[in-house]
């Protein structure tokens, strides 16, 4: 959004000499300038060095007229800037996490910093803003640069894959408080619900299985349960960025689903921090804290702090959560081109009761439950705690190449009191009989100690070839999990009455074991990329993974059940990663991608045996733009993608010996769809985003698979600043729709009709420093089952609010 800022004398006299010069006839020749400096690129090669420095050498080296106050550039440093770019996109990434903004008029840039002490003299509206990667205090819905992809520094458009991200502002307008409050609100992506606050993020027809924290892969095995990253409170992170489709070069074994990627906040160079509570339905209570900036007077040494704590029953019946979060991280400046970065993070979610209602009786009628029902024990509890120990080495290296290290280990305890309903039976349809409500409770507790480590190391930069420059990364990483889980069984009688339980059942005192499952990975891959600016307008990208994978799976009970083991093993595995992108012109371009995806599976089939790993292609065609200098993009894109041994849910089967979901494979299971997206400012004021997602999958015998997913997802949503005296004040609003959704049950079928929440939002500024905001969700209380899973589903959220009032020092 444009915002007022004094300019400096020299940039006055520059404004005003343009003015007075200024004729009618020039009328094409002014319109055209902007347009001309926009297509035009230069070969860069600007060092990281001081900011003033800086400027100098891309007046140097462009021939621009660069105009700035030598104040605001005191004790700033800027990135390297190495390649062939636009004015635009150079002065974008040398600004990038400055807090200075730029103006480009033709060949002229002028930067400025917001000086509210100042005098203002007839202010200036900047409508062009710079973006980086980095999106905390930019105020916008995208990004300038992604590397989820290539781990190159990419613009949106120059990405040749579907790539939504979602903003520090697009989080704080709606209150996106946990990780999967993000992801329902993202392009493409369905939430289900699996049990205890864990949840299963499906893209294009299959499970998204890999996430990364600061780009390094950590590891989700759905057989123990214990999953924290679809957890994960957002208080901690700048942005969340999602890649659609297949990520194979970056991470190895995966589902073709796609990848998603969690940018924590960095220290800030200057002082920052912000206080803020907010209360809203089912006595919902947060706070959090956040301060940054430097620790000594130089700034080579930078630290955040960040906290937050919640607190919030439910609409259902005997189920609440609470919320522990602290955040802490060092940065230094070593030298002048080495940065290190340690930190923390704790997390810790405490769950209780369990959320689901039955959908389906064991006489195979569909069940209808009030949305306040839930299957949990009102003693039942889950405990997950998160550490996160984080050390990053960044090194600029001679000719603007870069060396990047980064390592990261997590270790999670889970403790869970099981006491609910147990949806599933010894046959084909669940326990609970109709006509006398008798069914079976699941009791018990379990434990799981889970460590996970992770390393990246990047090497990338340019290098000139046939006289144009080209961009090679190579990289390394390593990724090791091991899960051990030990379950208890209390031994009391397991049958009790639903319809006139209460949420009650007996607790027992005695535990048995029952059984221990462990689980180990261990994956380690080298990687390169290369883009290829093969002309002006056509850059080509290609590159390889190789990755040796193991997994070790047992399975040990404390009866005659015989144990149950499997281990597999890829060596030397490939991945290949090829694509095209054509400029039409330097906002539009068009691309196609392939790439091709494995992924050793830890789902089981109703005999207890672990199904074969998913293979596959993936092919994906597109367009993409981006308008007003980067603040506005726009994708269209169109994909295919082929798989063997996909795993779909086997209804009313489970592993034998436990309460897991069974899976069977689908051969030459194919997905089809496209997704359209539109994300950004498209005035000053006014962001906006909105999507729109077609995907089928279906086996080889052309019928539709994955039916508890829908087909068609719509998701709009926008903000307002208001303009002049009603300025203080900006509103939002927008809608989810979901096609329709159903799950077979051996031979009976439950499902949802397709529906659509509306949700809003007001903000108001009461002064610089003070704001309170208004999230109205679900305003027509649209009563609907947001996820339909066999013989439990889970009802979307009823009508409710939350107040937040924040103040930002």
């Amino acid at each position: 959004m444009p915002t007022h800022y004094t300019l400096n004398h020299l940039t006055k006299a520059f404004r005003i000499r343009h003015v007075f010069n200024a004729r009618l006839p020039a009328l094409g020749l002014l319109i055209a300038l902007p347009l001309a400096a926009q297509a035009q690129q230069w070969t860069l090669n600007i060092p990281a060095q001081s900011l003033g420095s800086a400027l100098q050498a891309l007046a140097q080296q462009t021939g621009a007229q660069v105009l700035y106050n030598s104040a605001d550039a005191d004790n700033l440093q800027t990135h390297a800037v190495s390649g062939r770019y636009g004015l635009g996109e150079s002065v974008r990434q040398l600004l990038q996490g400055t807090g200075l903004n730029y103006q480009l008029d033709g060949n002229t840039v002028t930067v400025v910093r917001a000086n509210d002490g100042a005098l203002q003299l007839g202010p200036i509206n900047v409508n062009t803003t710079g973006l980086g990667a980095t999106t905390e205090g930019t105020g916008s819905y995208t990004t300038g640069s992604t590397n989820t992809a290539t781990k190159m520094n990419l613009s949106l458009r120059e990405t040749p894959q579907s790539v939504s991200v979602m903003t520090r502002q697009r989080i704080d307008d709606q209150k996106l408080n946990r990780l999967t409050d993000v992801l329902e609100q993202t392009p493409g992506l369905n939430v289900t619900y699996s049990g205890m606050e864990r949840f299963d993020i499906y893209s294009r027809g299959s499970a998204i299985t890999n996430y990364q924290i600061d780009g390094i892969t950590t590891i989700t095995e759905s057989q123990t349960r214990t999953i924290p990253q679809t957890s994960m409170d957002m208080a901690l992170y700048d942005r969340v960025e999602v890649l659609r489709g297949a990520s194979g070069l970056m991470v190895g074994s995966g589902d073709p689903g796609g990848l998603i990627n969690l940018v924590r906040k960095r220290p800030t160079k200057d002082f920052q921090a912000y206080v803020q509570a907010g209360a809203g339905s089912w006595d919902l209570y947060r706070t959090e804290a956040d301060v940054s900036g430097p620790l000594t007077e130089d700034g080579r040494i930078r630290g955040r702090l960040v906290g937050a704590k919640q607190t919030q029953n439910s609409f259902m019946d005997w189920y609440g959560t609470q919320r522990d979060i602290l955040y802490g991280v060092v940065e230094t400046d070593l030298s002048d081109t080495t940065v290190l970065r340690t930190g923390i993070d704790y997390q810790k979610m405490e769950i209780d009761g369990a959320a689901g209602v039955p959908l389906i009786y064991s006489n195979g009628q569909r069940a209808y439950y009030s949305r306040s029902t839930s299957v949990g024990a009102r003693w039942a509890k889950d405990e997950i705690e998160t550490y996160n120990y984080i050390v990053n080495l960044e090194q600029q290296l001679p000719y603007d190449w870069s060396l990047n290290v980064a390592a990261n280990y997590m270790d999670i305890d889970r403790s869970t009191l099981i006491g609910n309903y147990l949806f599933k039976d010894v046959g084909t349809l669940p326990s609970l009989n109709q006509q006398t409500g008798s069914a079976r409770a699941d009791r018990g507790k379990s434990s799981a100690d889970q460590t996970q480590k992770g390393l990246n190391v990047t090497l990338q930069g340019p290098y000139d070839l046939f006289n144009r420059t080209h961009q090679l990364v190579l990289g390394f990483n390593y990724g090791s999990y091991k899960n051990d889980h030990i379950a208890y069984s209390d031994g009391i009688s397991n049958l009790f009455n639903f319809n006139t339980w209460d949420n009650y059942l007996p607790r027992g005192t005695t535990f048995t074991p029952s059984f221990t499952m462990q689980t180990k990975y261990l994956q380690r891959g080298a990687f390169v990329a290369n883009q290829f600016k093969v002309t002006d307008a056509v850059s080509v990208i290609l590159g390889a993974r190789t990755s040796d994978f193991s997994y070790d799976y047992n399975l040990t009970y404390f009866s005659s059940v015989a144990p149950s083991s499997s281990k597999k093993r890829e060596h030397g595995q490939v991945s290949p990663y090829a694509a095209v992108v054509y400029d039409l012109t330097p906002e539009q371009s068009v691309y196609v991608s392939y790439t091709d995806i494995f992924q050793p599976q830890s789902y089981q089939d109703r005999t207890g045996a672990v199904l074969e790993p998913v293979t596959g292609s993936n092919y994906e065609a597109g367009w993409k733009g981006e308008f007003l200098d980067g603040r506005l993009n726009a994708a269209v894109a169109v994909y295919r993608v082929e798989r063997d041994n996909l795993a779909d849910v086997d209804t009313g089967y489970y592993v034998p010996g436990t309460t897991t979901q069974a899976y069977k494979n689908i051969d030459g299971a194919t997905t089809k769809g496209y997704d359209v997206e539109v994300t950004g400012q498209v005035a000053p004021g006014w962001n906006v985003t909105g999507s729109f997602t077609h995907s089928v999958t279906k086996d080889q015998d052309g019928d539709r698979a994955m039916t508890s997913l829908p087909a068609d997802m719509l998701k709009l949503w926008s903000t307002y600043k208001l303009r002049g005296d009603w300025d203080k004040l900006t509103v939002g609003g927008g809608l989810n729709w979901n096609g329709p959704t159903y799950a077979k049950f051996g031979q009976y079928k439950v499902g949802e009709g397709d529906y659509t929440v509306f949700n809003s939002m007001a903000r108001y500024q009461v002064s610089k420093h003070l704001a309170t905001t208004l999230n109205f969700n679900n305003i027509f209380d649209k009563n609907y089952l947001a996820s339909v899973k066999g013989a439990q589903g889970l009802y979307g959220e009823p009508r409710n609010f939350m107040v937040n009032v924040r103040y930002d020092f």
